[in-house]
């Protein structure tokens, strides 16, 4: 509220302003980059990415199929075609040796890809080692694909900080929230640069009105950079809270068979574990995802499957995918779990025990 009502009283309201300057600042500082564009979502953020790597028409972009479709959409918003591949099971990222497999075949079919968007999916961290000596064995940038991993890290870095450029979300449902938001972040200046002129519709400097590129009204106003700022204060809270109900869940539900957990395959991880998911083996649990969720909702308790693959989507069904079946068994039988900050302990415990429950039948 004190930089919301700053930016009110100084009247800065406008998509620009002081709230925006210490936001980007302070996001680079966190994310231990030296550039940040505070924009209007994620997804304007990766069509940015796409845009200033000189993705167009024509073009392929390697991208994880297990993810949300804001991770594809862009692509296809410049013509060019998304190259699907699957996951990994110990993280659900995208699986470095497919990465590479699907590489060798698109240059071998007479097309070398523009572009690599690996997802950290539900906060944790792709393995960043593999996928960055994969890009520059083949010489082709990395978007990472933050949206629901800020305060995540990987070998003690924060992702995000690993590629040429990355993107982060501030949308309503992540750990941190600017109402609607998101933010490109580089080391590259000129990158940086970039995405702001764009996203300010791309007008050129001049005493008037003019354009020489098509831009895009992409970028965050001063109130919601306020709310950000706001925000930042409280984000290593965030993060502790996140990972407090995923250990809560864990050591209560962990025992149980046909309940696994997506989980920190070693020290090298560190999610911020920004919701917690489970898998259901229905042949050792007796359940499947479709029971437990449904009864779960008769309690008043919302839970919801993983992400359908893009694969899967009829909107992205034809486009090329290489694949090994583990995003797909993850669709079938994956659930996530209550996990907000605003969970008390006496919500937490009203979930565990409708699960319990329901797993005792």
């Amino acid at each position: 509220m004190k930089y919301i009502k700053k930016a009110f009283d100084q009247n800065w309201v406008a998509p620009l302003g002081p709230n925006v300057d210490a936001f980007e600042e302070t996001l680079a500082r966190y994310c231990c980059v030296k550039y940040a564009a505070a924009l209007s979502s994620g997804t304007a953020a990766i069509h940015l990415a796409l845009i200033i790597m000189g993705v167009g028409p024509g073009d392929e972009v390697l991208a994880s199929s297990f993810t949300f479709s804001a991770t594809i959409n862009p692509i296809v918003y410049q013509g060019a075609t998304p190259i699907l591949v699957d996951c990994e099971p110990k993280t659900w990222n995208m699986d470095p040796q497919l990465l590479e497999a699907a590489i060798k075949d698109r240059i071998k079919k007479g097309k070398k890809p523009k572009a690599i968007i690996p997802v950290h999916l539900y906060g944790m961290p792709a393995n960043m080692e593999e996928m960055l000596r994969i890009a520059e064995k083949y010489e082709i940038p990395i978007i990472e694909d933050a949206a629901e991993a800020f305060g995540s890290r990987f070998k003690e870095k924060p992702v995000g900080s690993f590629s040429k450029m990355a993107v982060l979300s501030f949308n309503g449902n992540k750990i941190i929230t600017t109402s609607g938001g998101g933010a490109l972040i580089s080391n590259d200046k000129e990158m940086i640069d970039k995405a702001r002129f764009f996203a300010t519709q791309a007008r050129d400097k001049a005493p008037h009105y003019q354009h020489s590129q098509v831009g895009y009204n992409y970028r965050m106003s001063n109130i919601l950079a306020g709310i950000g700022r706001g925000q930042m204060e409280v984000i290593e809270d965030r993060v502790k809270k996140r990972r407090d109900t995923f250990f809560f869940y864990k050591k209560n539900l962990g025992n149980y068979e046909g309940i696994k957990f997506l989980e920190e395959p070693d020290e090298s991880y560190f999610s911020n574990h920004w919701l917690t998911t489970i898998l259901i083996d229905p042949t050792k649990s007796g359940r499947t995802r479709e029971v437990l969720q449904k009864d779960l909702e008769k309690d008043n308790i919302e839970t919801r499957p993983l992400w359908k693959p893009m694969h899967l989507q009829p909107a992205f069904s034809s486009c090329p995918a290489y694949l090994n079946g583990v995003s797909n068994e993850l669709f079938a039988n994956g659930l996530c779990l209550p996990s907000g900050t605003n969970m008390s302990d006496i919500d937490r415990m009203r979930v565990l025990e409708a699960i319990i429950r329901n797993l005792q039948k």
